[in-house]
């Protein structure tokens, strides 16, 4: 498989901090990655290593097969689009002058493309209306359409729908999947959204304490979501112990609610139970969530 970032034993301390720690990801062309951790776990140091903000105190990275110890990953880093914390765009100037802008900034000869990209996001009506008349996810497509300039093949976006409301973030979701399917853009994308996160992603990676502790792509986590029926019953220890006889995988969540991850007739069940002076006083069918899978694997809940 072809990979556009790989990262080997990536370690970054501050003082006596372990910000990263033997950290490895594998980020493949043309997927869509989403980087999962609560925040302080690493993400933005990690994002900014990339870039090139910050160096690594140990460890390796590769940028499209370059090495971030060869003179070469410069040039290379000339494919990477990105935006950290927040876009870089001026307020009081209008999208296409803050995307003039960045064609000066790296130094390309012209504004060839510049309507382009205002299209793709959806910007190129806005005219002379300057930036700061622009809604919060305006002007999040705009810092899109900056990280575009220059044509990258990756683009890196943190907390890219931060604060959005519901248009928003479909907006933006629409876009990524636009570009990741029509220009075969790929994206490291961290967020905390992760229900909308799995709705795009390709591929995961969970990062904990500075180390990717799993990776797993859209189909294999898919695989491992369980199905579930949820009873609230009142008599938790009749419901224990009829599940027990019976042999059923389940696992009791409060004083009063079970689930249980077999494919059950609820109606015999409710029988069973009322036999038992167990009453059923409500069931639901679910199905396991990314947010789930990522509480159950770093063992604890999210502050995010």
């Amino acid at each position: 498989m072809e990979y556009v970032l790989e990262t080997n034993n990536i370690e970054k301390r501050y003082g006596h901090f372990k910000a990263l720690t033997n950290l490895n990801m594998h980020i493949p062309k043309g997927a869509i990655y989403g980087l999962i951790g609560k925040n302080g776990a690493g993400k933005t140091t990690l994002i900014r290593l990339v870039c090139g903000l910050q160096k690594a105190t140990s460890g390796e990275y590769t940028i499209f097969g370059i090495s971030n110890n060869s003179k070469k990953i410069i040039n290379v880093r000339k494919r990477i689009g990105a935006i950290i914390e927040t876009p870089s765009i001026c307020l009081d100037m209008t999208a296409e002058d803050n995307l003039k802008e960045q064609y000066k900034i790296i130094g390309l000869p012209s504004f060839d493309n510049l309507q382009e990209i205002l299209k793709l996001v959806g910007l190129e009506n806005t005219g002379k209306k300057t930036v700061k008349h622009f809604s919060l996810g305006m002007k999040q497509r705009l810092g899109i359409a900056v990280a575009l300039v220059g044509n990258p093949d990756l683009l890196i976006l943190d907390e890219p729908i931060n604060g959005l409301d519901p248009e928003g973030i479909i907006e933006i979701r629409e876009l990524i999947l636009k570009l990741n399917i029509e220009k075969r853009i790929t994206f490291l994308i961290s967020s905390h959204y992760l229900d909308e996160l799995s709705k795009i992603a390709t591929c995961f990676g969970i990062i904990d304490k500075g180390k990717i502790i799993k990776e797993i792509t859209k189909e294999e986590l898919e695989q491992n979501f369980k199905k579930r029926t949820q009873i609230n019953v009142s008599n938790i220890k009749e419901c224990v112990k009829y599940l027990e006889e019976k042999n059923l995988n389940y696992k009791v969540i409060t004083n009063n609610i079970i689930d249980i991850y077999e494919k059950i007739n609820v109606s015999e069940l409710v029988v069973a139970l009322s036999k038992r002076d167990c009453m059923v006083n409500n069931f639901q069918e679910k199905e396991e969530s990314l947010e789930n899978y990522y509480l159950n694997l770093i063992g604890g809940a999210s502050d995010d």
